[in-house]
């Protein structure tokens, strides 16, 4: 009986001491992804490159309205490509919505998807009905779009600024950045001595 109980108490001091160690781990896990999770938007090679035209297009929104994408605007251009099943997109509409209303920004954000889902019920139920919403699979491949958020910004020429995956606030954000400093991403940014000179 000595012995069992012994191995017992062993046993439990294992189990104890497993769980110790594996909170302690779950703790350094989220220390290290906060401090290795993407601060700029995730670019990919796909689609027109960063300081070419963006392709021309004339399109019809969802409301009638006129949408040319490319070529000359009065404002810069934050193309938003969603779904309304996508959730992480749907976390993002308070912020484009937010972006089309400061004026100080000068931007004209255009949405886009494609698919069979009902879109007008989607745009009536996130308060979009006040923003362009395009659905063109021919948009979506001109950009190479793959997955979900992706925004591509364009000056006021048509040009292609910066573009890329976006999954939060920041990644949006660094897209307009990268274009207020003239680079293609805040990481090209960062890494380029020359840039800090100025």
């Amino acid at each position: 009986m000595d012995a069992l109980t012994i191995s017992v108490i062993l046993l439990w001091a294992a189990v104890l001491a497993l769980g110790l160690m594996l909170w302690a781990l779950s703790r350094q896990v989220g220390v290290l992804f906060e401090r290795v999770a993407p601060m700029g938007a995730l670019v990919t090679d796909a689609g027109p490159a960063v300081g070419a035209p963006s392709p021309v297009l004339a399109l019809t929104g969802l409301q009638s309205e006129h949408v040319p994408i490319g070529g000359p605007q009065a404002q810069p251009t934050l193309l938003f490509f969603l779904a309304p099943t996508c959730p992480v997109c749907k976390k993002l509409i308070p912020i484009l919505k937010a972006l089309a209303r400061d004026e100080d920004k000068g931007l004209r954000v255009v949405l886009a998807s494609d698919g069979d889902a009902d879109h007008l019920q989607f745009i009536r139920e996130q308060g979009l009905t006040h923003l362009p919403y395009v659905l063109s699979t021919e948009l979506g491949m001109s950009y190479r779009v793959s997955r979900l958020p992706y925004a591509v910004l364009m000056d006021r020429q048509g040009t292609v600024t910066a573009k890329g995956l976006v999954n939060s606030r920041e990644q949006l954000d660094s897209l307009l950045n990268a274009q207020d400093m003239g680079t293609p991403t805040i990481q090209q940014y960062l890494g380029d001595p020359a840039q800090h000179a100025h």
